[in-house]
């Protein structure tokens, strides 16, 4: 069963299977009943459970409103007046607040029969990004609260008439749905090491329409309604993400992204080699050349599959379902070619990760860097610019056995490096943009906001 993407153009319309028009204009994204509905959302204006709304909006915030919409009558008012705007009664339409551009909402469409299911998303989680359970951001007393920015906010259009119960549900499915898509991410929680299950702001709108010859009471995982709700959302959601901060697939397939969500930069990798070999210099290369090799190292896919492994053995030890001693012999088993496994190993599967990134790296180095400046079996004369300068082959032993003594000599002196899938003669593409992979905390934030003024 195939999603349909349907386009949402500037100052244009679309219609929806059920019946309503969607229409963009400049911040704000409206969804216009033909008919009676029933809406249960999370909006300050008009939220709960409502049959009076003609009309649902998602509105993106500017900066500039998030303090005047508190110090001028609350969230609900400013809400009130973005709805005159719009031109839609304030007493009968809710509203979705967000830092997201319209411009990256996406509406996706999937039908079985008589039923249509259109989920409409903004999204953006990278600067508040958050896995349920992790620490608050912000204690709620007496209406006092400091919350931060960032929102995933989801419009669900139902063509069938729900009772209030299933309504509920969908709201349930959808926030699921919603998570998936983040987890196939692999979507980092800026408040732990954890992978995010939304964001501490995000917004829902379930509507449904009480005039249709459709009746379904059923919208949980069994249904095919479920299904329906599930695979939009996930869809919707996947491509927002992308169209709104470049968060896709292909933006993860890069060893220091997915390492950033436990605090891991490309320092750290370097840092682990510093001071080993026992050619008499503490840093027997240059730690630029080190720095810019790793730049194309990361972005290899099979080293990239060698840190998801670990690092999903890194969360099986979080969520103690592996024991810590199991999950540090694995990794080091999985980041060693040769199967070998050291005596002395480091204390944390953190540092273990680390160590046996950086010792991966550095062998493929010094291989790639043996093989091309051989010729006949013949020493190069000296290294080209910007390149690792040769260490003899007891030296190459010498600087691994640093790193790892008890297994340093079993390593071979040319390793095989494969080409990256994808890549054409072993080369790799351009390089990808990283958006934000160092870890953030509330206190990174610029432009802490009151609730309803959340900053995508």
């Amino acid at each position: 069963m195939a999603c349909d993407e349907l386009p949402l153009p500037e100052g244009g319309r679309a219609h929806l299977p059920s019946g309503e028009t969607v229409r963009r204009a400049d911040n704000s994204l409206t969804v216009q009943f033909s008919g009676p509905r029933d809406v249960i959302s999370t909006s300050w204006l008009n939220g709960g459970y409502r049959r009076d709304l003609s009309a649902v909006f998602n509105h993106q915030i500017p900066l500039d409103a998030c303090d005047d919409c508190h110090e001028n009558g609350g969230v609900e008012t400013y809400l009130e007046t973005v709805a005159a705007s719009l031109e839609l009664d304030p007493r009968a339409a809710c509203g979705l607040v967000t830092r997201a551009e319209m411009k990256n909402a996406v509406a996706v469409t999937a039908r079985h029969r008589d039923l249509s299911v259109t989920a409409i998303v903004t999204a953006g989680v990278d600067k508040n990004g958050g896995r349920a359970g992790d620490p608050a951001s912000y204690y709620e007393e007496n209406g006092s609260f400091e919350p931060v920015g960032g929102t995933v906010n989801t419009v669900l259009v139902i063509g069938a008439d729900l009772p209030e119960y299933a309504l509920c549900r969908a709201v349930m499915t959808a926030s699921e749905a919603k998570a998936v898509a983040l987890q196939q991410l692999i979507a980092r929680s800026l408040y732990s090491s954890g992978i995010a299950t939304g964001s501490g702001t995000d917004m829902i709108a379930v509507v449904a329409d009480p005039g249709s010859s459709l009746f379904l009471s059923d919208t949980g995982k069994h249904s095919k309604l479920g299904e329906l709700i599930g695979r939009t959302v996930i869809s919707a959601t996947t491509a927002a993400l992308e169209n709104e901060t470049g968060l896709s697939p292909r933006s993860q397939r890069d060893v220091l992204v997915r390492l950033s969500r436990f605090g891991i930069a490309e320092t750290d990798l370097c840092d682990a080699v510093t001071g080993g070999g026992g050619t008499g210099n503490p840093y027997p290369f240059d730690r630029e050349v080190l720095m810019e090799y790793l730049e194309r190292w990361v972005r290899r896919p099979e080293n990239v599959a060698r840190a998801a492994a670990a690092l999903h053995l890194l969360d099986e030890g979080a969520w103690g379902l592996l024991p810590e001693a199991v999950v540090r012999t694995t990794i080091a088993q999985i980041l060693n070619d040769d199967g070998l496994v050291s005596t002395s190993l480091p204390d944390t599967s953190r540092a273990c990760l680390v160590a046996g990134l950086s010792r991966l790296a550095v062998r493929d180095l010094l291989s790639e860097r043996g093989k091309k400046g051989t010729v006949g079996g013949a020493a190069p004369a000296g290294p080209a610019r910007g390149q690792l300068p040769l260490q003899p082959l007891e030296h190459r032993h010498e600087l691994l056995d640093a790193l790892d003594p008890d297994i340093g000599d079993h390593v071979p002196g040319v390793v095989e490096v494969p080409a990256a899938v994808g890549c054409v003669n072993g080369e790799e593409d351009e390089p990808l943009g990283r958006r934000d992979i160092a870890p953030q905390t509330v206190a990174d934030e610029d432009h802490l906001r009151r609730p309803g003024t959340e900053c995508d």
